[in-house]
């Protein structure tokens, strides 16, 4: 039987990395797995050897270069983990949560704007929070509570987004998909130490996990990230990530290794059904 062959799209990992996708593609390799690491942001690429030659890749980076050379491979039938279109639209938060809200995703009233002045009257209901709209990990993210606060706000020409903020109870709740499960931690934003950045496995209650399989029905994927808050024993659903660090959840290695070797023979097969969540 012709091995398995797994193209990431992934940064350079030093040794001391915690990430987890290392340690799951030694465990495809150790399974027979063909594993090849591609830097793509890394030399120069010349555009016309870049061609599908895997079963199946997985884009960890999202930044502008690996995206771009995944979207290349997409136009050629590439099978993806995540698939470039939603990559994209997960990239792009005024995309995310119009479609989240579309979806019936319990989500902060959001706003986009061209200028942040036009902003200080939405501050006369509450503050604000200001995120980059295309950011990452919390990046870029402040509280606006005034005017002066606003000025303050570094915004260049990209667009202004900004969500009604709702004080958390609490640690952040992330919560993780892969294929069928879904697992939940604890976290404290943003997290200053390693522990911090693993946070505390917790079991999701049966609202959260509705919240999560909503979330991946509105893109139609079933391996992703979710970050939940609870203000005044409401749930909102504050950003969404189609390749988390998946950080603090148990055997995620593991749970990885066999998702992407599952997810490359449903691509060698021609089958693309999701698998049916349940609770970790």
């Amino acid at each position: 039987m012709t091995p398995l062959r797994i193209g990431f799209l992934v940064p350079r990992y030093t040794p001391r990395s915690t990430s987890q996708l290392p340690a799951a593609m030694r465990l495809l390799a150790e399974a027979g797995v063909i594993v090849d690491v591609i830097y793509p942001t890394e030399g120069v690429v010349d555009l016309s050897t870049v061609q599908v030659a895997h079963d199946l890749y997985v884009l960890k980076k999202v930044s502008a270069l690996p995206l771009s050379l995944a979207g290349a491979l997409h136009t050629q039938g590439a099978a993806m983990v995540n698939h470039y279109p939603v990559c994209l639209a997960l990239r792009d938060k005024i995309v995310t949560f119009r479609i989240l809200q579309a979806a019936g995703v319990p989500v902060p009233a959001t706003y986009v704007s061209r200028h942040r002045e036009e902003l200080v009257p939405l501050l006369e209901a509450g503050p604000l929070v200001v995120k980059p709209y295309q950011g990452t990990s919390g990046h870029g993210v402040c509280i606006v509570r005034s005017a002066a606060d606003l000025d303050t706000v570094q915004v260049g020409k990209d667009p202004v987004f900004a969500q009604r903020y709702h004080p958390p109870e609490g640690r952040d709740r992330k919560l993780y998909r892969i294929g069928a499960r879904i697992f939940g931690v604890h976290k404290v934003f943003p997290a200053r130490t390693e522990a911090e950045k693993h946070g505390e496995p917790f079991t999701p209650t049966p609202e959260e996990c509705s919240i999560v399989l909503r979330c991946g029905r509105a893109f139609g994927i079933d391996l992703y990230g979710v970050d939940i808050i609870e203000s005044q024993g409401r749930p909102y659903v504050v950003d969404m990530s189609a390749m988390p660090g998946f950080k603090g959840v148990p055997n995620a290695a593991r749970h990885l290794a066999e998702y992407f070797r599952a997810a490359a023979e449903r691509a060698v097969s021609g089958s693309h059904a999701l698998e049916a969540a349940t609770v970790s």
